[in-house]
């Protein structure tokens, strides 16, 4: 079948809208068991220290409190991977934040004020909450997040960048952000004669399951974990997280069903958050502009828990041609939560430093900062030397200005005006990698021409439900309303989570791969079939393997076009337009791709804008705990925005010749805001977010000097 046959790459309307626009849809709080208790958590009121004294036995006696777990008395559990689920365990408290006791009562009401009166006496010590890019702890980590070297060096930087007939040396700081999604990080847990069902908010409900089965050293039989539909996650949910541990201890040691929301003004303390970056970027160039020598150097910062190492300097490691080139990582321990993953980790800080840069060199070489990074692409990966599998960010830089109107484009900062308000463009590249997990799938045929698709995807938003029936749809050759997708339980096929724009190819390339079986089963069985129906099972284990021994280097790529507006008066920065085309393999649903896109590039508008975690260096706490202080756009301030993307044929990725969507559109976004602020006011800011306070000053003097 032709695509244009297909109903894969077309855009159907996603599944689940309804069941949500009704609230038919339900969540991991929404699930109330008979005799249901609620938990409420009881943070640190200390930067550092340590527990000495949990004064229970005064909120035991309060209206419907069943129980109050701390150190002294919470079930002792096993020692799991990730060190910030081992909750209640010690008297020790390395942030602000950390939990320090539960309180268990038989409403919502009761719990709060419970955890409220509850006393509890620490011993406290000096914190260090403070990043500097002189703290003297810093070190080289062994590696930033992952498998990413932390320090990677090609030809001799020294050597060339004094040569350079064009030379910029900046730095850019950014401030913690946090994810914030609309739901909260929720469960509601039971145990059954020794089986332990939770419904939590989560990308990844296997992997819950299974650091559950760790901690409370089970068996995978003996656990259940549905997420069925999640309220946002951007990472923050990408790794099971406090409260489900939380949930499912009370539960055990109460004998009821527990449910734990955890309240909003708690989540930054103990859900994660993007490490502020501190990034000094140097580019020496040739006369036209080409790239000699480029050094991407990152400190950043995490915790005394666990170290996660924001990898800002990776994407320096594809962008631009860079025969000399540094690129590093420093870190420094604090007394502050541990960071994690947000929407494009690495990418999204790292990409807003060097372009940033690329338009401070556009500027000095006097070429158009589009023409700059087109006389910039390499030929291969600069960082490997592995030819790209598709690189299409020319078309996208080169489609991105048609579409904008880019060549009407004054290039001299601070001339277009209207009245109080200086207007001005500007343009950023992006860059995203292509991830890929093993996953398993079932396709089952029933005799009345119905199929049902059964793989352990979660669905945060994106779409997935639709896209995988769509891909089904498609290899069987049969109507997109005749299959039927479950999703969202670890009892389902194993199946990686929803994170690093990676879910569609892992989950599809399952879904298509056991489709193409059940298709071939069918072929041989002419004279229909038993009243069981024919499934077909499959995993993508040995073609993942494959996929990442591939001499390919694989990324999507995008460009990002932003006009905005400086009100000379108060400082206010506001986007009108912003536009973003993208290179990112087959597009399979045009409609969920370009939520996704838009979703991206409105996160990045308060990224660049709006959006901080300031750190209070007195007290050891991020100081914006709810949406009141932590400004996420709202509609008024996205008021024109635009998706596209070029057409990419990769026969490098997977059946269905996808990339991921769910993360470039953030990656550029900052950067091309930044810039277009730039071109408007003639003042750079190398600093987010471009807050009014930050701006005023320098446009009072501006308009002193005129």
């Amino acid at each position: 079948m032709t695509h244009a046959q297909t109903p894969l790459g077309t855009p159907a309307v996603r599944r689940e809208a309804r069941d949500k626009v009704t609230g038919a849809a339900r969540y991991a709080a929404e699930h109330t068991p008979p005799g249901c208790a609620y938990a409420w958590p009881v943070p640190a009121a200390v930067a550092r220290g340590r527990v000495t004294a949990v004064h229970a036995d005064e909120v035991l006696a309060l209206p419907g409190v069943l129980a109050v777990l701390s150190h002294e008395n919470a079930p002792r559990l096993k020692e799991p991977d990730d060190p910030i689920l081992a909750v209640l365990q010690n008297a020790r408290v390395p942030h602000r934040g950390w939990y320090v006791a539960l309180v268990v009562a038989d409403t919502l009401e009761n719990a709060s004020a419970a955890a409220e009166a509850l006393r509890v006496e620490y011993e406290s010590d000096e914190h260090d909450v403070r990043l500097t890019t002189s703290h003297p702890g810093l070190y080289t980590p062994e590696a930033a997040n992952g498998e990413n070297p932390s320090v990677r060096e090609r030809g001799d930087f020294d050597a060339a960048y004094p040569a350079a007939a064009v030379r910029i040396d900046a730095t850019y700081t950014m401030s913690a952000l946090h994810n914030h999604p609309m739901e909260p990080h929720a469960s509601t847990a039971r145990w059954d004669d020794g089986h332990l069902t939770v419904h939590d908010s989560s990308q990844g409900s296997g992997r819950v399951r299974d650091a559950l089965v760790q901690v409370f050293g089970l068996e995978q039989r003996q656990v259940t974990v549905v997420s069925e539909h999640v309220g946002g996650g951007f990472g923050s949910k990408g790794t099971p997280r406090p409260q489900v541990v939380l949930a499912a201890m009370a539960a055990r040691h109460t004998g009821r069903p527990v449910k734990l929301a955890l309240p909003r003004r708690q989540l930054a303390a103990v859900v994660g958050h993007r490490a502020p970056t501190v990034q000094r970027v140097r580019l020496g160039a040739g006369a036209d502009g080409v790239i000699t020598a480029l050094a991407h150097e990152v400190v950043t910062q995490t915790s005394t828990v666990k170290e996660f190492v924001e990898q800002a300097a990776v994407p320096a490691r594809v962008m631009y041609t860079s025969p000399h080139s540094r690129t590093s990582h420093q870190v420094a321990a604090l007394d502050v939560p541990s960071p994690s993953w947000m929407r494009a980790p690495g990418e999204a800080s790292g990409m807003y430093a060097l372009e940033s840069a690329m338009d401070e060199l556009a500027i000095a070489a006097g070429v158009d900062p589009v023409e700059l990074r087109l006389r910039n692409e390499p030929d291969t990966e600069p960082d490997s030397g592995n030819p790209f599998s598709s690189r299409h960010l020319t078309e996208c830089l080169r489609e991105g200005a048609r579409r904008f109107g880019w060549e009407r484009r004054d290039p001299r900062p601070g001339i277009r005006r209207e009245g109080d308000l200086l207007l001005g463009t500007g343009v950023a590249a992006a860059t995203y990698p292509v991830l890929v997990s093993p996953s398993t799938a079932t396709a089952h045929a029933a005799p009345d021409g119905t199929y049902l698709i059964r793989v352990n995807a979660t669905d945060i938003g994106t779409g997935a439900r639709t896209v995988l029936a769509q891909i089904a749809a498609d290899v069987l050759g049969a109507p997109l309303e005749s299959v039927r997708v479950e999703i969202g339980s670890s009892d389902l096929p194993v199946a990686p989570l929803a994170g690093g724009s990676s879910g569609t190819a892992s989950w599809g390339w399952s879904v298509h791969k056991a489709c193409v079986l059940l298709a071939e089963r069918l072929r041989d069985r002419p004279g229909g079939l038993p009243a069981e129906g024919v499934t077909a099972a499959e995993s993508t284990g040995q073609e993942v393997v494959e996929a990442e021994e591939s001499p390919y280097a694989r990324h999507a790529f995008g460009a990002h076009f932003a006009e905005v507006q400086v009100d000379t008066v108060t400082g206010e920065v506001r986007v009108r337009r912003l536009l973003g085309v993208y290179a990112a393999g087959r597009i399979l649903n045009p409609r969920t791709a370009r939520s996704q896109f838009i979703g991206g590039m409105a996160m990045g508008i308060g990224m660049a804008l709006t959006e901080e975690s300031t750190m209070d260096l007195a007290f050891g706490d991020f100081a914006e705990h709810d949406l009141a202080s932590y400004h996420v756009p709202a509609c008024a301030d996205v008021p024109a925005i635009e998706a596209h993307w070029v057409d990419e044929d990769d026969p490098h990725l997977n059946p269905m010749g996808s990339k991921g969507i769910g993360e470039i559109g953030i990656v550029g976004t900052a950067a091309a805001i930044g810039n277009a602020v730039h071109h408007a006011a003639g003042v750079r800011l190398r600093e987010l977010p471009l807050t009014p306070d930050k701006l005023l000053s320098h446009l009072s003097a501006s308009a002193g000097g005129e």
